[in-house]
């Protein structure tokens, strides 16, 4: 596909080929720095995690997958001390999903390569560009989104 190609595509395509391309950047970093056991799916999850515990099934809703799909993650995240499972307060079989220490260097670093790759786009288009797409982007986002009930589906 030429640049004129690329200039003339629809929006959605734009969009698209942008987070392909950025994502296959980062993925490439965070495999160099040593995470290649994690794929992009595992990252949308400690993001999800985050703010504190939840069980694999709100996990399952967020991130619009099936139970057993987040448990698969949660189990393949466990495996390797990225994540641990706690006791419910409520009691029960029900457990919460944590991010160990483990999964907050991983956070940690993805950060910091995001922000150098970031910073490294601005040099090409320039500051006031990067933060000109940012509004552009979280204006979309405002248009286009609803309540933040939407899961987030990264497939």
């Amino acid at each position: 596909m030429t640049t004129s190609d690329v200039q003339r595509s629809e929006l959605l395509f734009k969009l698209g080929m942008s987070y392909q391309l950025l994502l296959a950047e980062f993925v490439s970093r965070m495999n160099e720095a040593g995470y290649g056991d994690l794929r992009p799916i595992h990252g949308y999850t400690f993001q999800i995690l985050k703010d504190g515990g939840m069980t694999s099934s709100d996990l399952a809703q967020k991130l619009g997958i099936t139970k057993q799909g987040s448990g698969q993650i949660v189990d393949y995240l466990a495996q390797r001390g990225y994540v641990e499972r706690r006791p419910h307060p409520g009691g029960g079989r029900r457990k919460l999903i944590f991010v160990t220490d483990r999964g907050w260097e991983h956070l940690r670093t993805a950060g910091r390569l995001l922000h150098e790759l970031e910073a490294e786009l601005a040099q090409h288009v320039g500051t006031s560009a990067m933060t000109e797409l940012r509004a552009q982007l979280d204006t979309l986002l405002d248009t286009l989104g609803d309540d933040g009930t939407q899961p987030f589906r990264p497939g």
